[in-house]
């Protein structure tokens, strides 16, 4: 028969030793190895061999059937923008974010659509009761029609209704509640989670149900769990959001069947989370005329997204000036102060930096480069910019670049009012080929930092 022995598992990377050590070889993290119990077979048989399995007979790739993926519309659009079109028959998709954000609201919501529109679905929920659940739903002002309900943590009572019931579309609340009697370790291990998920993944396949996993996430903001959890499945979304504000960001880390570019914005109210069609007019402050702000137009996937960058410079006092920013990259900011101390004279190495994007929205976009260093050199010159809108990205050698979708930024920035725009000259050169300027819209072109300043600010 099995003996047990212990092992010691990393809680990061799922990185395995015989002994306990303080810090990950695989990951480098410090203190996350666990012990836990393994259980190790006896090896039987005279030969000590395990049973040969089948040979398996390998298809022509011209004989699969490419009929293309069934999806599923989740009755939200901004849900289905993420996921490319909606969800994939017999797809295993996981949704992490912080306790708090709305993740169970947001797939409540989506679970209620679906039900309505006649597609059976199921919620097995294990961190919350089933009067709590219907309070919440209840809360959401929706009807009830369409969806099943099941409180339970084991994992074999689970995989027996699904197989029971067949819903099209189950959503588990959460992956890392559910434990298999297979495995001794206790709920939310890296073995049970690793055990749990193989096994959804097996019956998501073989029986083409669609299964949604909530996890929980560490204080760094990654998934918890092993690492090979976000591998297992076919996509992987991120649920953002300040709990201070409405606004909640839905993004693509991973997605086998769609782009991983798309956004979806949603907006928290007393009857749950209302897609945003227009996010532009919520993270678009009505301050952008006042000294230190500018306008951000960053693409997330095939759509603008306008925001108020702030800047504020003020004298130190510390040996080392503080720089602080909230929504886009910290060494990026640290590039464009370089760039301004360096190509134009405005040296604020003795300063304190304070960047923020406001609404809550986080810029990765290079071409946030220009209205960042113009809002930095507004903040230190104490010289408001007027009504106009930047975009490129800037350059070690104070060069402004060319960036994509030049077009629909103008566009968008033509929409909400603005009559001038600076944008690298490459860019302005295919505007006008293209004709694609909006009427009342002045696009200026812009090479150097240095002159872009004087003239801008002075």
């Amino acid at each position: 028969m099995g003996r047990v022995r212990s092992v010691y598992v990393c809680g990061g990377c799922g990185f395995q030793s015989p002994r306990w050590l303080g810090r990950c070889p695989d990951c480098g993290e410090w203190n996350t190895l666990i012990e836990e119990a393994v259980a190790v077979a006896a090896i039987g048989g005279r030969s000590g061999l395990a049973a040969v399995a089948p040979a398996l007979t390998p298809i022509s790739l011209v004989e699969v059937d490419s009929a293309g993926e069934q999806r599923v519309p989740s009755g939200l659009s901004e849900l289905d923008r993420v996921l490319g079109g909606g969800l994939v028959r017999g797809s295993l998709v996981l949704v992490g974010g912080e306790p708090g954000v709305g993740k169970s609201t947001l797939l409540l919501q989506a679970l209620l659509a679906m039900g309505a529109a006649g597609v059976p679905t199921l919620l097995v929920t294990g961190e919350e009761s089933a009067a709590q659940v219907k309070l919440r739903a209840r809360r959401l002002s929706a009807t009830f029609e369409g969806l099943s309900l099941v409180g339970e943590t084991r994992l074999e009572p689970v995989i027996a209704c699904l197989e029971a019931y067949r819903p099209l579309v189950c959503v588990i609340d959460s992956i890392q509640t559910l434990w298999s009697e297979t495995v001794n370790s206790a709920p939310g291990s890296v073995s049970q989670v690793r055990e749990v998920t193989g096994q959804l993944l097996r019956v998501a396949k073989e029986k083409e149900i669609t299964l949604v996993l909530v996890g929980h996430v560490t204080k760094t903001g990654d998934l918890a769990g092993p690492r090979v959890l976000e591998h297992m499945v076919d996509a992987v979304l991120a649920f953002e959001g300040d709990r201070s504000r409405p606004y909640r960001i839905l993004r693509a880390v991973k997605n086998r069947f769609g782009s991983t570019n798309e956004v979806g914005v949603f907006q928290m109210t007393g009857q749950g989370l209302i897609g945003v069609p227009d996010p532009s007019s919520l993270f678009l402050e009505e301050g952008a005329d006042s000294a230190g702000a500018s306008v951000i137009a960053a693409m997330e996937g095939s759509r603008c997204l306008l925001a108020e960058v702030q800047a504020l410079v003020v004298p130190s006092s510390l040996a080392m000036p503080r720089r602080v920013t909230r929504g886009i990259d910290h060494n990026r900011l640290a590039m464009v102060l370089a760039v301004l101390s360096r190509r134009v004279g405005i040296d604020v190495g003795a300063c304190d930096t304070f960047v923020n994007v406001a609404g809550g929205l986080t810029v990765d976009d290079p071409a946030a480069d220009l209205p960042v260093l113009l809002a930095v050199a507004s903040a230190f010159r104490d010289r408001p910019l007027g009504h106009v809108a930047a975009f490129g990205e800037v350059s070690l050698t104070g060069q402004i670049r060319y960036v994509v979708n030049g077009d629909i930024r103008v566009a968008e920035l033509a929409r909400h009012g603005f009559e001038r725009v600076l944008v690298p000259r490459r860019n302005a050169e295919e505007l006008r080929e293209r004709r694609s300027v909006p009427a009342g819209v002045v696009v200026q072109e812009v090479a150097d930092i240095g002159e872009l300043v004087r003239g801008v600010i002075g």
